[in-house]
């Protein structure tokens, strides 16, 4: 076979092709375990971050064996389940997708408990979409159940200098204190509003300036993740007083 013929040339890139496919495939199989350490240690990382605690890849995994001492599933009704799947291992988008196929029931969340300087706090993973793809976090509430005292966000592909705002301390600084219970113990949430929302609104957050329907986004995703866990988190308060 002539080499400058088109079946030498047509042979030779399908050749390549194929030994290329199967070198990317090798190399995948080969990184797999690596690259799912990696998405585990940084989950790691977001969880312990939400109650102030810095880690690294080095010792993100002993620093959540040390502060995060419990690991909740809850079902669609705030209950416990036992077994199955462990809080960590769970997909929260997975879960909020079961909505979507009217199999809302069998939706189960994860919670994670975390003992700091003899204080306990409850993370809590929430998920939404931004402007251009998805957003998600960790949000942690104090003893009470109802006070934000830190949170963690995160996004795939915000606009930086505005949506992207989001990973920014500043913007997450604002959380701090905010309730997510009104007065009467009613769940309201917590908003990300246009304006000043300064300390006097208990349940307002000053939104990103330039990026509205990322605000939004945080809103709806905090609300729609955080409801699932109030009757849970009623139950237990009412066992403490008791």
């Amino acid at each position: 076979m002539h080499k400058d013929s088109n079946k030498a040339t047509f042979l030779f890139s399908s050749v390549m092709v194929i030994v290329i496919a199967i070198m990317l495939s090798v190399a995948a199989i080969a990184l797999g375990p690596y690259q799912a350490r990696n998405t585990r240690i940084e989950k790691m990382e977001n969880i312990l971050s939400s109650v102030g605690i810095n880690s690294t890849t080095s010792d993100a995994e002993k620093s959540f064996s040390k502060y995060i001492i419990r690991q909740v599933v809850l079902d669609s009704k705030g209950e416990p389940v036992n077994g199955g799947t462990a809080a960590f291992d769970i997909d929260l988008k997975k879960e909020l997708d079961k909505a979507k196929t009217g199999n809302q029931d069998e939706e189960l969340f994860p919670l994670f408990v975390c003992q700091k300087e003899n204080k306990k706090f409850f993370i809590i993973p929430v998920r939404g979409k931004g402007l251009w793809g998805p957003i998600w976090g960790f949000i942690a509430l104090e003893e009470d159940m109802n006070t934000i005292y830190g949170v963690s966000f995160g996004h795939k592909s915000e606009t930086p200098g505005l949506g992207a705002e989001i990973e920014a301390a500043k913007f997450q600084e604002k959380f701090k204190g905010k309730k997510i219970l009104d007065d009467q113990g009613s769940f309201v949430s917590v908003q990300v509003v246009k304006g000043n929302a300064g300390s006097a609104n208990p349940h307002g957050v000053d939104a990103v300036s330039g990026a509205t329907i990322t605000s939004n986004g945080v809103s709806e995703m905090v609300q729609r993740t955080l409801g699932n866990y109030i009757a849970y988190f009623k139950k237990i308060s009412s066992q403490s007083s008791e």
